[in-house]
C-alpha cells in the first residue's frame, strides 16, 4: 500500500463514524432543553445571528476558495477550504448550543410564503446532513494528493455546501422577525 492509500484508509472510518454521529447527536441535543432539565442556564439568544452571519461567511469562503483553485492559488484554496471546515463547525457548536438552551422559534407566516419557507428549511437540512460526508470525502482526498478523485468529487460537494450555506442565511432571516 503506497501512503495516499494508507492515508484514505486511515481516514475512512472516521468519515463513516462522522456521517452518522454528527447528524444523530444534533438531533438529540436539538431535543434536549438544558433550562427543562433543571440547568441554570441564561437562554443564548444571541447566537442566531451570529451563526447566520457563519454560514453567510463560509458561502464567501466557498467562492473564494473557488476562485483560489481557478487561479491556481493552491495554497490559498487550501487554507480557505480549512476556514470553511471550521466555520461549519463553529456553525453547529453555535446552533446546537442555542437550542439547548432557548425554546424553538416557529414560523409566523402564512400562505405562499410560509411554504417557500418551509421547502428552504426542508431541503437545508436534508443537504446538511447529505453534504458531511462529501465535505469529509474531498477533504481526505485532497490530504492523500488524490486530486483527481478530489476534484470529481468537489463537483458535487461545492454546490450542496453552498446551497446549505446559503439557504442557512435565507432560513434564518425569513425566521428571525418571529424570535421572541
Amino acid at each position: 500500500m503506497n501512503n495516499t492509500t494508507d492515508i484514505e484508509k486511515k481516514y475512512n472510518k472516521w468519515i463513516i463514524v462522522l456521517s452518522v454521529v454528527i447528524p444523530l447527536a444534533v438531533a438529540a441535543l436539538f431535543g434536549v432543553n438544558l433550562r427543562e432539565l433543571g440547568f441554570d442556564v441564561e437562554p443564548l439568544t444571541f447566537l442566531p445571528p451570529i451563526y447566520a452571519s457563519i454560514n453567510g461567511l463560509t458561502a464567501v469562503v466557498l467562492l473564494a476558495a473557488l476562485w483560489a483553485i481557478k487561479n491556481n492559488k493552491i495554497q490559498l484554496h487550501k487554507k480557505l477550504m480549512t476556514t470553511a471546515i471550521v466555520f461549519s463547525v463553529l456553525f453547529l457548536v453555535m446552533y446546537v448550543a442555542y437550542h439547548m438552551t432557548s425554546d424553538s422559534t416557529k414560523f409566523g407566516g402564512e400562505g405562499v410564503i410560509k411554504y417557500v419557507y418551509l421547502f428552504i428549511l426542508i431541503t437545508h437540512i436534508i443537504l446538511s446532513i447529505v453534504v458531511i460526508p462529501f465535505v469529509l470525502v474531498t477533504y481526505v482526498k485532497a490530504l492523500a494528493e488524490r486530486f483527481d478523485k478530489h476534484k470529481k468529487i468537489a463537483r458535487i460537494t461545492f454546490p450542496i455546501w453552498l446551497y446549505v450555506a446559503i439557504t442557512g442565511v435565507i432560513v434564518y432571516l425569513m425566521i428571525s422577525p418571529y424570535y421572541g
